[in-house]
Order: C-alpha cells, then sequence, then structure tokens
C-alpha cells in the first residue's frame, strides 16, 4: 500500500487532496504545517510527500530540507504543490531536492499521473 503525506496549511486543500487520493489506492495523511509532517514522518512509512511551498511557521523549502536530510527518506519522492507560476521558487524546489513542481491547480488527472511516476523512478 502506498502512503502519501499531503502537507499544506489550507484546510481546502488538504480535503480536496484527500478526496481525489481517497478514491485511489493510496492511504492519505495529512499535516497543516511542517513540524506536524516531521511528526507524521517519523511515525509513519511514507512513500510520496505532496508539499505546499508557502506555508506558516515552517514553509516548504526548509519542509524539504529536513526531509532530505532523514535518513530514512532521502529518496522520497516529493512533489512540490504552489499556487505560484514562479520559475525562481521552481528551480529553488528542484535543486533543494523535490522531484516535482507543480501548480495546485494541476488536473487530478495529471497529480495521479505524476505520483505514480515519481514512485516509479524512485523504485
Amino acid at each position: 500500500m502506498t502512503t502519501v503525506l499531503v502537507v499544506d496549511d489550507e484546510l481546502s486543500i488538504r480535503r480536496m487532496l484527500g478526496y481525489m487520493l481517497g478514491k485511489t489506492d493510496y492511504t492519505v495523511l495529512m499535516a497543516s504545517d511542517g513540524e506536524e509532517a516531521l511528526e507524521k514522518l517519523a511515525a509513519n512509512p511514507v512513500n510520496v510527500l505532496l508539499l505546499d511551498v508557502a506555508m506558516p511557521n515552517m514553509d516548504g523549502f526548509t519542509l524539504l530540507r529536513h526531509v532530505r536530510a532523514m535518513p530514512d527518506y532521502q529518496a522520497l519522492p516529493i512533489i512540490m504543490l504552489t499556487a505560484s507560476n514562479d520559475e525562481v521558487k521552481r528551480a529553488k524546489a528542484l535543486n533543494a531536492g523535490a522531484n516535482l513542481f507543480l501548480n495546485k491547480l494541476v488536473k487530478p488527472s495529471e497529480l495521479l499521473a505524476a505520483i505514480d511516476q515519481t514512485i516509479h523512478k524512485a523504485g
């Protein structure tokens, strides 16, 4: 069973992603910020991380660096999601170790395909 951790400070985004992923074979965990995400990662085996860029307290880039420093998650597929199409943020995310950088308005079928693709590349 594939477990996806969705990290976003917006409840509506977490619910939408959780609903969409819940229709698949994925187990979905959710966190509202970076600190909660680190707790979930420490307590649960996770196969994919969907990570918002802009969050209070610990932004997505900081969380990404923390995750990449965790021995069990150095190769974890990480897809960063943002409402912005900022190319500087995209480059920063990919340079920091994200596998993909997508707009939050991505079509559900495209997001599911991206998740499958990152899992297969990591496996």
